[in-house]
């Protein structure tokens, strides 16, 4: 039986999926919506299994703060500078984003308001990448709650902020077989392509190890809650 991480040996780590609010009370845009439909594909690396990773919570839909000057998937511009993102990375969610870019190469901030996760693992770390060269901002705003493969999107900021009201979740990842973390030995190189993706989002080899190991304490099935002080004892925040 195949024991593959959930994307393939070689890529590094989790993927991250991104969500920021927008406050409630900021006054409505006076423009039209336009909504997207992206056919553009985005080259993602071949060869291997996708995963989801996907922590579902029991809120209502959740609309944007403000009228959007434009909506591409979960990606909404309320500002020429600031998207705020609701709902799970898929697998077009890459090619969304680079439409994004090209439409609006202002974008700073991104403002992750629910965050379940991503049913692509594979696309989460190809957007994850994107984030982090355009050095955009992530923002976890007051009641925001980032999931699952949404943290590893959330670490993609070249600054990384949060409410402390903002609610992280984190597990162990599983594989198409039904393994975890445990399951593999301690020098397996599967660990190493997760904390070397987090070292590629800018934390030291000894974060990125502290980290991992404090993702992977909590089963599949039964994550961690954390709040925005819990998260900064691992990651810096600004």
């Amino acid at each position: 039986m195949a024991t593959r991480p959930p994307f393939p040996i070689g890529i590094a780590g989790l993927l991250a999926l991104i969500l920021i609010a927008v406050p409630s009370h900021a006054a409505p845009l006076e423009t039209a919506s336009e909504v997207y439909e992206i056919e553009e594909v985005v080259e993602l690396d071949d060869g291997g299994t996708t995963a989801e990773r996907f922590v579902a919570q029991p809120f209502g839909d959740i609309a944007p703060s403000r009228t959007p000057l434009a909506s591409f998937g979960p990606f909404h511009m309320v500002a020429p500078d600031r998207a705020e993102l609701i709902g799970s990375v898929e697998s077009e969610t890459p090619a969304q984003f680079a439409a994004l870019l090209r439409a609006f190469p202002t974008l700073k901030q991104i403002d992750m308001i629910d965050c379940p996760g991503t049913g692509d693992d594979e696309a989460n770390l190809a957007l994850a990448r994107m984030v982090r060269r355009h050095g955009v901002m992530t923002y976890v705003p007051d009641g925001g709650s980032v999931r699952s493969g949404g943290v590893e999107l959330f670490l993609a900021g070249t600054q990384r902020r949060a409410a402390p009201t903002a609610e992280f979740a984190v597990h162990s990842w599983r594989d198409e077989d039904g393994f975890e973390a445990d399951d593999f030995a301690a020098d397996d190189p599967v660990h190493q392509d997760y904390i070397g993706f987090y070292r590629e989002m800018g934390l030291s080899e000894t974060e990125a190890r502290r980290f991992y190991a404090m993702t992977n304490s909590a089963p599949h099935d039964d994550a961690l809650y954390l709040n925005s002080r819990d998260l900064a004892r691992y990651v810096r925040l600004d």
